[in-house]
C-alpha cells in the first residue's frame, strides 16, 4: 500500500480488515514491529510551507530525510535535535521513533522541536494538533503524545517544525585518556557549567567528546575556559567533529541495545555490561552489543533498556500497572479496532526519558 495522498491514507485504513504497519524508509523499525501489511507513507512526500525568516517548517511525513536538511542548509538553518541521517530515512520515521541525536543536551528531543501535525487515527478520521507557528494555542498536546510513538496511535501525514540557525563555528574537545566510567564525571563537569555545550558522549578510542558551537569569538573563549575546567581530568586535545554526524554505532552480530538513564547511574549500569559502543547525552544514553538472545542483567535504575536489532522484541524493565494501564487506555482511544496496536511492539508509549 503506497498512498498518495492524506485521504487515501484515511479511505485505507477506514477499509482495513487486517492490521496495518505504517512504514516510511522503513529504517528505524525495532525487533516485532513492521508485522502488519504495510502501509508506505513515502508517496507523501514534498514541503509544503517553508518561513526561514519564522523558523518554521512544514512537511509531509513521507518526505526524505536527506533532503529537508539539504532545504535547511540552504538557508543556513537546521534541526536542532540532530536526529541521525541513516539512508532512506523519513522525516515521519525521525519523529515515529523520536530520534534526537546529540544536541539534545542543549537543544531538547525531536518532540521538543516539532510544533504541529496532521494524522490519521485507527478509525480513518485525519486529525489536526497544534499550528505552524511556535506561538499557539491548543487544547490536548497530541503532538507531543504522536512523537515516539512508534506508528501505534496513528499515521503521521504533516508535520511542522521550528527550525534553528546553524552554528557558524564549532569545536569539539577530547579527552582520550578517559574509560565509559571516568569519562561521564568529566562530561558532567562540562553540561553544568557555563560553556553552553551542544554535545558531550565517549567513543571507544577517541574518550570523552565535548563540543560547543557559535560564533567565532565565543566559541574561542569557552574553548579556553573549558579546557582549564576538564585538566584534572587529564590532557585535553583537539576533538574529531566528525564523530557527531551519526553517534549510533553499527553491530555485525549480536544484538544492540539502547539503554536510557540518569548519568549518575552509569557507573552501576556498566558494572553489568560488557565495554559500551558508545556514551552519548552526557552519559544520559549508553549504546552497547549483547550475544543473540541475551538479556542483559541490570540494577534497578530510572530508565530503561529496549533491544534494537535482533529477533524479539523487549524493553525493561516491564511498565508500572498503572503505566501500562494508560498505554492501553491510549491504544483503545486512537486505536479502537486495533489496526495499528501490536502486542510483539512492547516499547510503551508513555515511557520516562525516551
Amino acid at each position: 500500500m503506497r498512498p498518495e495522498t492524506e485521504e487515501d491514507v484515511a479511505q485505507l485504513i477506514r477499509t482495513a480488515r487486517e492490521p496495518l504497519s505504517p512504514v516510511g524508509g522503513g529504517t528505524r523499525l525495532r525487533p516485532g514491529e513492521g508485522q502488519g501489511e504495510r502501509l508506505n507513507v513515502s508517496g507523501l512526500a514534498g514541503v509544503t510551507l517553508y518561513e526561514p525568516a519564522a523558523l518554521t517548517l512544514v512537511v509531509r511525513a513521507g518526505t526524505q530525510l536527506d533532503e529537508v536538511q539539504r532545504v535547511l542548509a540552504a538557508e543556513g538553518q537546521m534541526l536542532a535535535f540532530e536526529p541521525d541521517a541513516r539512508p532512506g530515512s523519513t522525516i515521519g520515521g525521525v519523529v515515529a521513533a523520536n530520534a534526537s541525536g546529540p544536541r539534545r543536551v542543549q537543544s531538547g528531543a525531536c518532540r521538543d522541536a516539532l510544533i504541529g501535525l496532521r494524522y490519521v487515527d485507527g478509525q480513518g478520521e485525519i486529525v489536526r494538533n497544534g499550528g505552524r507557528v511556535m506561538k499557539n494555542v491548543t487544547g490536548y498536546d497530541l503532538v507531543k503524545l504522536l512523537a515516539g510513538s512508534r506508528g501505534r496511535l496513528g499515521v503521521l501525514t504533516e508535520l511542522s517544525f521550528k527550525t534553528a540557525p546553524i552554528p557558524p563555528c564549532a569545536a569539539t574537545l577530547a579527552l582520550p585518556g578517559l574509560d565509559a566510567t571516568q569519562a561521564v564525571a568529566a562530561l558532567t563537569s562540562a553540561l553544568t557549567g557555563p560553556y553552553d555545550v551542544s554535545g558531550a558522549a565517549w567513543l571507544p578510542g577517541q574518550g570523552a567528546l565535548i563540543r560547543i558551537e557559535g560564533l567565532e569569538g565565543s566559541v574561542g573563549i569557552r574553548r579556553r575556559a573549558l579546557s582549564d575546567r576538564l585538566a584534572p581530568f587529564g590532557e585535553v586535545a583537539d576533538g574529531d567533529g566528525a564523530c557527531w554526524s551519526d553517534m549510533i554505532p553499527r553491530v555485525a552480530e549480536g544484538d544492540l541495545w539502547r539503554i536510557v538513564c540518569h548519568p549518575s547511574e552509569v557507573a552501576r549500569l556498566l558494572a553489568a555490561l560488557p565495554q559500551p559502543l558508545a556514551l552519548d547525552w552526557g552519559g544520559g544514553l549508553i549504546w552497547v552489543a549483547l550475544p543473540s538472545g541475551e538479556v542483559p542483567r541490570l540494577p534497578q535504575w530510572s530508565g530503561h533498556a529496549a533491544r534494537v536489532t535482533g529477533e524479539s522484541p523487549l524493553t525493561l524493565p516491564a511498565p508500572h500497572p498503572v503505566v501500562a494501564r494508560l498505554n492501553a487506555s491510549l491504544r483503545e482511544r486512537f486505536d479502537p479496532r486495533g489496526i495499528f496496536a501490536s502486542e510483539s511492539s512492547c516499547k510503551p508509549i508513555l515511557q520516562k526519558n525516551s
